[in-house]
């Protein structure tokens, strides 16, 4: 019993996992830093309000409060925006540079005969001796 969930826990998913949800806690922190510290602050600058939360709506006694969903939305805008441009992007262009790197030029060629795998150079096959153009 013991040894089936010593092997889970070994395999190479489940540590990538772990690792990947630690590096997303911490980007977390970072990221929303970012939004409250930074970009808030900008936009009530700009705008003149950084927080919706005052805005209430009352109704038969209750308080809706969509002032707090409209700053959960403005949130997830601009902490999406963050992730796409900051990470996503980037990595996109880095992966379509890796992709278009261009080929190594071939150190070898098949042999006519026994179609082995030879140097260029080479004018017989070491492998069936035959003459190579």
């Amino acid at each position: 019993m013991f040894k089936g969930f010593r092997d889970f826990i070994l395999r190479g998913n489940v540590i990538d996992l772990a690792v990947a949800v630690i590096l997303g806690a911490s980007f977390n922190a970072i990221v929303t830093s970012l939004v409250n510290d930074m970009l808030t602050p900008l936009i009530a600058a700009v705008g003149g309000k950084p927080d919706f939360g005052a805005l209430i709506l009352t109704l038969h006694g209750g308080h809706i409060r969509y002032g707090n969903f409209l700053n959960a939305i403005i949130n997830f805008l601009i902490v999406a925006a963050v992730i796409y441009f900051g990470v996503v992007l980037p990595m996109n262009h880095l992966m379509n540079r890796i992709k278009h790197a261009p080929a190594a030029a071939p150190s070898t060629k098949k042999c006519s005969e026994c179609l082995s795998d030879i140097p260029l150079e080479a004018r017989r096959c070491a492998h069936c001796a035959q003459p190579v153009e």
